[in-house]
C-alpha cells in the first residue's frame, strides 16, 4: 500500500479568463504565483517524494512550494484537442454536440482529445510504478487529473455532481492498495495557513 497526494498548480491567467488550458503551457499569472507563495506543504506529506506534470505551470508550482518534483508524463493535463483555449461556452458555440458529449462523463471526448478515461489509464500505470517503488508521493498536477483520480478512487461515473466537493486550493490524498484499488483517504488537506 502507498499514498498519492495530488494537488493542483496555481491560477493562470486563462484560469482566471475560464479557459480550457489542457495540454497548452500556460505560466502562472502574477496572482497565481502569489497565491502559491502563501502554500506550505503540510506535514501530512512530510517525507513524500515529488512529482509533477511537465506543464510549466505546474513546475512553477512544486517549485515555489520548495519541492524537488521529478517531470511526471503521466501527470499532464488531459488534452481539450481543438476546445484548449476556448471557454465552454464558445466550445458549446463551436460545437452544436457539445453538450451531449459531455453528458457522457468517462467517456467525454472533446474533438481530437482525450477522455478522463483515457486519463485514468495514465493515473492507473502510474500508480502501478509508484506501487512498485514502494514510496508515498505527492504529486503537482491539473484539474482534470485530480478529477479522473477521484472517479477512479469513488466509482463516480463523472456525470452529475462529483461524490466529494474538492478545493482545488488544497491537497487530496488518496491510497492505492497492493492489488492497485486505488481509494480516497482524505480529501482537501490545507496548503495555506488559517486566515
Amino acid at each position: 500500500m502507498i499514498r498519492l497526494a495530488l494537488l493542483r498548480h496555481g491560477p493562470t491567467d486563462w484560469n482566471a479568463g475560464r479557459r480550457l488550458q489542457g495540454r497548452a503551457d500556460i505560466p502562472l499569472s502574477d496572482a497565481g504565483r502569489a497565491a502559491v507563495a502563501r502554500r506550505t506543504v503540510p506535514a501530512d506529506l512530510a517525507g513524500f517524494g515529488w512529482l509533477t506534470s511537465p506543464l510549466a505551470r505546474a513546475r512553477q508550482t512544486a517549485q515555489a512550494l520548495g519541492v524537488a518534483a521529478e517531470p511526471e508524463p503521466a501527470l499532464i493535463e488531459m488534452d481539450y484537442g481543438s476546445w484548449e483555449g476556448m471557454t465552454l461556452a464558445e466550445a458549446r458555440a463551436r460545437d452544436p454536440d457539445a453538450l451531449a458529449n459531455e453528458a457522457r462523463g468517462l467517456d467525454f471526448t472533446p474533438p481530437g482529445g482525450e477522455s478522463p478515461r483515457a486519463v485514468q489509464g495514465r493515473l492507473v500505470g502510474l500508480g502501478v510504478r509508484l506501487l512498485a517503488a514502494r514510496r508515498d508521493t505527492a504529486a503537482v498536477t491539473h484539474k482534470g487529473v485530480i478529477r479522473a483520480a477521484l472517479a477512479l478512487a469513488t466509482g463516480w461515473d463523472m456525470t452529475g455532481k462529483p461524490p466529494v466537493r474538492l478545493d482545488w486550493t488544497a491537497a487530496h490524498l488518496f491510497r492505492l492498495d497492493a492489488d492497485g484499488h486505488w481509494s480516497l483517504e482524505r480529501p482537501n488537506i490545507p496548503l495555506e495557513p488559517p486566515a
